[in-house]
This record gives C-alpha cells, structure tokens and sequence, in this order.
C-alpha cells in the first residue's frame, strides 16, 4: 500500500493530472491581477499550501471543487468514472458513430433546470463559454409547454408555461386570488370533480399558512396521500394530484412522500411561485434545458474552468473507506475502479460528494461514532429513476417541453431532444445519418406490472423494459385519430449501463435518486460533521431546496465550502446560498400559525 497526497498541481503528464499549475493560470490570466478579478474578494492567497480532496466527481463535487479553487485551494477530485458529472452527464452510445461524425449522445436521464433554481445557475454563469456572455447559463433555454397525456381516449391536458401576464403587485398577493389561481389551473381540462377541485385548493392554503415548526414536526411525518385524503377521492384525483406530483417526478410514492417536501417545493417553488415568476433565476420561465447535449453545453466546459483553476482529476478511482483517528480524517483509501492500485490519499480537509448509498459504505466504526448522524443516513433511501433514449428516424417534437404520461403505470416523463439543440443538426453531427431526433424517456416506477408482459421493469429484460416503455408511451401520445409515434420511424435505443442484470435474479442500479418519504428530513445530514476536517456534499444533505436535485447538490456543496473555510479560519469570501422564496404576503399568516401551533391548535384553514 502507498500513499498518495493531494498536494499543490504540478506540471506532470497522465491521463489523471491537468499539467495546469496555479501559478501558470495566474501568468495566462494577466498575473495575480487577472485572476483576482474572477475570484472572490480577499481570498486569493487565503488558502496558500491548503489541500482538499474532494471524493465524487458529480454535481456536488464539482461545484465544491470551483468554490474551493477559486478560493486558493489545491483540489483533487477522485472520481469512480472515467468522464464527470455523475448522474448530470451525457455519455456516447458506442459504436454508433460513422462519416466522421459524434456517436449518438445518451443520458442517465434528461435535464431539467426550473426557474426556481437559484445557486446553480449562479456557478454556471461562472463557467466561460466562448461567446457567451454568461458562460454556460447562456446555454439554457426554456420550455415553453408541458404535456400531461392520458390514455384510454382520456383528453390530453396540454399547458402553455408562461408566467402570469399581471402577476399580483407586492402586497397583493391574498389567499382568495391565489385559491382562485388553482382552481382555475384545475379546471383546465381535468376531470376533476368541483368538489375535489375546491378541497385540493383548501390544502394548498393550509400548507402555505403552516409556520416552518408545523412543517418540520407535523407535515414531515405526514404522507401526501393522506395529507390530501387521496384514497377518498376519484381516480382522478389521485392519478393527477397523487401520483403525477410524486412518482414521475421525484420518484417518490403519494403514499409515502413527505408533505412537507412536495408540497413547499414541487407545489409551491416548482408550479405556484414559478407561475407567478416570484423568486426565480432572473427572468427565467418555469422549464429550461440545455441547448445541447449536457457534457457537450455544461460538463466539458466545467472541467476545462476547472482544469485552468488548477484543479486536479482522478478518474477511474472507487472510494475504499474515509479514514479517521485522533479526530480527525487522516486519509482516504482509494482503488482502481476494478480493483488493484489500492493506495492512501491524504489532504488537509476532505469532502465527501458521493451519492449517498456509496457514500455511506466508506464511513467506517470509528467515524461514525465520531458524529451519529452519519449513522442516521443509513435511514434515508434511494430508488431507480433511469432512463431509455429512443433515437427515431423523424423528427417528432411531440411538444416544445416536458411530458408526464398520467396514467403508464410506470410512471413515464420524456422530452423531444433535438428540438432545443438549435446548433446541432442531429443528422449531421451524429451517429450515422440516419437517425434525425432523439426521445429522452424516464422510468420512475420499476415495481409495478406494465402493459405489454404485465411483467415490473426489473423482471424485465432490456428489450422487453424498451418494449414495454415505447409502449406505454404510445398509449399516452397516440391519442385516437392521431399518430405521434410510429414503430418504423423507432431506429434504435440506448439505456443507462448503470443498470444491470435486468430480467434476473438480482437487477442492480448503481445510480439511483433519493428518495422523500416521510421522516427523510430528520436524517439528512449537515454539511459540517463534528469531525474538522470533513464536510459532506450531495443531494442527501439537509439543504433549504429539501429534494434531490442539481439545485440542491450545488446548494449543498456551498454549504460544505462555508463550513470548511470557517474551519480553517479563512479570511476568504463565504459562497452565497440562495434559499427558496418566502413570499412576505404569507408570513403574518404563518406567525399567527406558530402561535396556534405553540398551543396545540390546528392551521386556521385546516378543516380536516
């Protein structure tokens, strides 16, 4: 065994090191002056000889690696794969690529940015493009539709994604315009009963009126099925305001997922201040993705900044375990991804950005009795939410955004690609020729029978899940007397390799999504553990944003980055953290709330 230390970047050579060195990024950026121009105030020599290795190359990592940097920090980022990004990436089919051109892009699953991001959007803006004026943010453009498709000849409910044309002025915002803003919404369309239509709203208010101490001790414990008394209304009901607003969004289930999560952000930041257009990115529209595949418009550019910063990759390295004596982390014991070259690596602060279910197996006895709610994050679960790209012989936008596919029983979502990618011509610059679009479909639910084999995913081989999906997605777009998608036009399809052993005994996803049923807030963990060397980053950790997404693994590395520079008595610029929207209307509301909380009564609105 050797040990390996994260030190200082030198001009060495091999696929793992840069050849950047911070003084050479200095000389190119116009000496110290051109480089302090692009990091934060005051701290350009706050972090002299300081190293940090930061463990996963994901978002989280990623992110913690550019505020580390550009604070003066050495980084090194070891990372399983041999490309960055984790979950965010795109990845090439292989062996579809011929003239010269790409092979075809694939993903773990598409891209979706809502306007209510606010801190990632900040660091991509810090990522320079070439003619872009706002580095890789510039490369987001908006969805503009969102399709909910039904089956069964039940009408389609298709939204335009705009905001509101006379959104309320500041003070105006009452609980009568905004139940009048849902019903109208419900009424879209849907087959809602005016009854249940009118009772949805009601919860709505009285989530919206709950103090925070209501949320965190009461709605934590309650699951969305039972906080809207779904089992006691129509199929209706639950499939669009149950099932639809959990599963095939976050993966999780109505009938186990936390209130207070689905309700404060897919309800309230996701759709109802996201209408309004009240604490967003700027001017952003409520649904963004990218103009071009994501390592392509995103993960590349990254890693070049990053590399110009100085920062240091190990691909292809498993993270063994996090060592820990005397108080503090020692080392990490690293791996080649398939075993052999195992070695230690050690540096002065340590960031932990795995996914949580790899995460948790490195923190060995003696860590975890160092800080219990390490332990705790066993509690938390994960699930599969992977997708199929399906690569077409036409292109077939179906709509100009995302689609939700109500009623597949596993929980479909997809979007036409190709559309956004308005500088690519996809014929051209990919595969052979032949195939002119690309259909990114999502598969939240993999437990439950479908259509075609009556089979779950996971008892399902390969082709029959890719069977099985186009399925289920032609019985949601092929609405009578029109044909979206055409078995002739389906050329080919890729699926995550993350996936594997389908159809047998033990199927395995190594890249699965976090899941929020009830209680999941009390186990997430802080970014700053009682150990002072090691912080935690990923979208398991207790972040204000409260789900897991991009947002909340970059949230989550800035909070890591402000605890570690505390640790280290830094002088250097904490990161900004943006927290989801509060609108001021609201709060006398809720202070009357906490009091009736405080003396055990229920929500003024709440009528059971």
């Amino acid at each position: 065994m050797t040990t390996e230390h994260a030190q200082e970047p030198q001009e060495q050579t091999g696929p793992t090191r840069s050849g950047h060195t911070r003084r050479r990024f200095l000389a190119g950026a116009g000496g110290a002056a051109g480089a302090l121009a692009l990091w934060p105030a005051g701290s350009a020599k706050a972090a002299e000889g300081k190293r940090v290795a930061v463990l996963g190359g994901g978002v989280s990592g990623l992110s913690a690696a550019h505020e580390l940097a550009q604070r003066g920090y050495a980084v090194t980022v070891y990372e399983y794969y041999d490309a960055l990004g984790g979950k965010a990436r795109s990845m090439p089919a292989p062996g579809t690529a011929a003239g010269g051109r790409a092979d075809l892009p694939a993903e773990h699953g598409f891209r979706f940015f809502p306007g209510f991001y606010r801190n990632l959007p900040d660091t991509m803006r810090r990522i320079p493009v070439p003619g872009n004026a706002n580095g890789v943010h510039d490369n987001l453009v908006s969805g503009t539709e969102a399709l909910f498709a039904r089956a069964d000849g039940r009408p389609d409910l298709h939204f335009p994604l705009r905001r509101a044309a006379t959104p309320p002025r500041p003070g105006d915002l009452t609980l009568g315009w905004i139940r009048d803003q849902l019903l109208s919404v419900l009424d879209l369309g849907t087959r809602l009963p005016a009854h249940e239509a009118a009772y949805f709203a009601d919860r709505l208010l009285v989530h919206l009126t709950s103090c925070d101490a209501r949320r965190e001790e009461v709605w934590e414990k309650v699951a969305w099925w039972d906080f809207i008394r779904a089992e006691e209304m129509s199929e209706e009901y639950r499939t669009l305001l149950g099932v639809g607003q959990t599963r095939n969004l976050v993966a999780t289930r109505a009938e186990v997922a936390s209130t207070r999560t689905v309700g404060r952000v897919i309800i309230e930041a996701l759709l109802l201040w996201g209408l309004l257009g009240q604490g967003m990115d700027g001017d952003a529209d409520i649904d963004r993705v990218l103009n071009a595949p994501t390592s392509e418009a995103w993960i590349d550019p990254w890693e070049a900044h990053l590399r110009s910063l100085g920062v240091e990759f190990a691909l292809g390295t498993r993270v063994r375990d996090v060592r820990y004596d005397g108080g503090r982390v020692t080392g990490v014991r690293v791996s080649a991804r398939d075993g052999g070259d195992e070695r230690t690596v050690t540096a002065d602060h340590y960031v932990s950005a795995l996914p949580v279910e790899h995460a948790r197996v490195t923190w060995g006895p003696a860590l975890r009795a160092a800080d219990p709610q390490l332990a705790r994050c066993d509690a938390l679960q994960a699930d599969w939410m992977t997708g199929v790209m399906f690569y077409l012989r036409t292109p077939t936008p179906v709509v100009h955004g995302h689609i939700n596919c109500l009623d597949s029983p596993w929980s479909v979502t997809a979007v036409g690609q190709a559309q956004f990618w308005k500088g690519r011509d996809f014929s051209r610059d990919y595969g052979d020729g032949r195939a002119h679009d690309c259909l990114s479909a999502i598969i939240s639910e993999w437990d439950k029978p479908g259509i075609l084999y009556g089979k779950t995913a996971k008892e399902c081989t390969k082709e029959e899940v890719v069977a099985e999906l186009w399925a289920q997605l032609k019985d949601g777009l092929n609405d009578a007397g029109k044909t979206t998608l055409r078995d002739e036009d389906r050329l080919g399809w890729f699926m995550d390799p993350a996936v594997t052993g389908l159809g047998g005994p033990d199927p395995q996803n190594r890249e699965q999504l976090l899941i929020h049923p009830t209680g999941t807030l009390y186990n997430r963990p802080t970014a700053r553990t009682r150990v002072p060397n090691f912080f935690l980053a990923g979208d398991y950790v207790r972040t204000d944003v409260d789900l897991a997404t991009m947002e909340g693994a970059n949230e989550s590395a800035r909070r890591a980055v402000n605890a570690l520079l505390e640790a280290d008595n830094s002088g250097a610029e904490p990161c900004r953290v943006w927290e989801l929207y509060r609108p001021p209307e609201l709060e006398p509301l809720k202070r009357v709330d906490e009091v009736r909380y405080r003396l055990g009564l229920p929500n003024t609105f709440d009528l059971g």
